[in-house]
């Protein structure tokens, strides 16, 4: 049906919105008679749950490192850094709310996974200066979730952070997004020893032992609606650097794994992907420095051709020395699926 042309009749959005408010009558104001909409109506499915049926967390309780005795060092945590802080939003935790409201090194960020489509991408919550309060909608679009803010029920894409449905869509907003790392418990400790990590004490009552939440989707390759592929990609847009629209890029997981240092270049500009022996990975742009590294097994510190010892860190790529400092770029594993039907003029770097 989507590869047809989009011709709803005129009260399409009306009839859609009465539909989902017989399951949720909030999910009636998502979809108002002549709702403006930056997406196909009929490509927005329910996701099984009421508005917030997902809980989000507000503001979750934290604790150090060494408090945090219910993790293991093979758990994975989602890791993010802002101004120098650091902190773990255990997997575990995170994939039965789906959405972490938080404050984090001074800045307002909401944490958004989407578990279906495997993307974890701290937001900005503030945009204009001002702070926007995010919720989950119970609706999903190409497989992956669809946030609301509070204040004008619009519909916000999670994958990139824009608003698609409602007052706010096509007003030219986007969120900020701070770069993720998907990584190990032990991992992250041991690159954070002064790092936070969320608590068990959420408010809820949810079985967080490791693996409990989503136990069967993440077992196997099947998938809940009709699309293929569940490989694991490490994903990003690619700004020019000569301008115009940004090219996004999806290189596989298992080929990061087997290339740990890998060079590539994309839209006139150089990157380099830095990837650990427990899988996480990190992106940096090289800008208009010559820096080669030779592919190596990642354990500690990275050497370059010429000998020259940097260290790989949520911020930078820093030579020790600290004359050179490499930006870390912006990307995020996901589900080659979800984010496919979102760009499906992606290039694909180590896939068939």
């Amino acid at each position: 049906m989507w590869t047809l042309p989009y011709e709803p009749h005129p009260d399409y959005a009306r009839f859609k919105g009465i539909v989902y408010g017989r399951i949720d009558p909030r999910m009636q104001r998502f979809c108002p008679p002549g709702v403006r909409s930056m997406i196909r109506l009929d490509e927005i499915d329910w996701g099984g749950v009421t508005v917030n049926g997902i809980p989000p967390l507000y503001y979750p309780k934290t604790m150090a490192a060494a408090d945090a005795r219910y993790l293991r060092d093979g758990h994975i945590v989602f890791g993010a850094v802002i101004n120098g802080q650091a902190r773990a939003y255990p997997k575990r935790i995170l994939a039965w709310h789906e959405m972490a409201v938080d404050s984090l090194g001074g800045a307002e960020i909401t944490v958004v996974y989407c578990t279906l489509c495997g993307t974890v991408i701290p937001y900005s919550s503030i945009v204009n200066g001002k702070r926007i309060g995010f919720g989950t909608s119970g609706l999903l679009y190409r497989s992956n979730k669809l946030m609301f803010d509070e204040e004008t029920m619009s519909l916000w894409n999670t994958i990139d952070g824009t608003p698609v449905v409602g007052p706010l869509a096509g007003a030219g907003l986007q969120l900020a997004s701070y770069p993720a790392v998907t990584t190990t418990w032990g991992e992250w400790r041991a690159m954070h020893p002064d790092t936070s990590v969320l608590s068990l004490d959420t408010g809820h009552k949810r079985d967080y032992s490791e693996g409990a939440a989503y136990r069967d989707y993440f077992s196997h390759d099947r998938l809940y609606f009709q699309v293929a592929n569940k490989a694991e990609v490490l994903v990003m847009r690619v700004r020019p650097a000569a301008g115009g629209d940004s090219q996004p890029v999806a290189i596989v997981a298992d080929f990061l794994k087997r290339n740990p240092v890998f060079h590539f270049e994309l839209a006139g500009r150089r990157f380099i992907a830095v990837t650990t022996r427990q899988g996480a990975n990190r992106v940096y742009a090289l800008n208009q420095h010559s820096v080669a590294f030779p592919s190596q097994s990642v354990a500690g510190d990275l050497i370059d051709t010429q000998g020259r010892r940097w260290r790989a860190g949520e911020e930078a790529l820093v030579l020790t020395d600290g004359l050179i400092s490499l930006p870390r770029y912006v990307a995020h594993r996901a589900f080659w699926f979800g984010w496919y039907a979102q760009y499906p003029g992606t290039m694909l770097i180590g896939g068939d």
